[in-house]
């Protein structure tokens, strides 16, 4: 599988559905509180850790957040996210669960 160069990555736009979890001991092997901003990947974008620490952009209709990349979701389509709760409620409601995202690496 060809891997796409990090240039490449920054200039791609994803959308996808945005979740939240509880966050603890990530796979990018760092301990993070549901308080830090900070997002799990699909594991096909988290190219075997090549994305841990990057930082994303994320967007709604509610407003935009950056997070960091701490964690792989191995249920997440590529282009949807697992957010921490902080970073979830900066662009949603957590009644809703699950929403419409747009995001991209900065």
């Amino acid at each position: 599988m060809a891997h796409a160069h990090p240039l490449t990555l920054r200039s791609l736009s994803f959308s996808g559905d945005g979740t939240f979890y509880t966050v603890g001991l990530g796979s990018c092997g760092k301990k993070n509180s549901d308080s830090d901003l900070v997002a799990a990947l699909s594991v096909d974008l988290m190219d075997g850790g090549k994305s841990c620490g990057k930082k994303i952009k994320i967007s709604t209709s509610k407003g935009s957040v950056t997070a960091t990349v701490v964690d792989t979701c191995p249920g997440c389509a590529k282009g949807s996210l697992d957010l921490s709760i902080s970073a979830f409620e900066a662009v949603g409601e957590i009644d809703d669960g699950r929403i419409s995202i747009k995001w991209s690496f900065l």
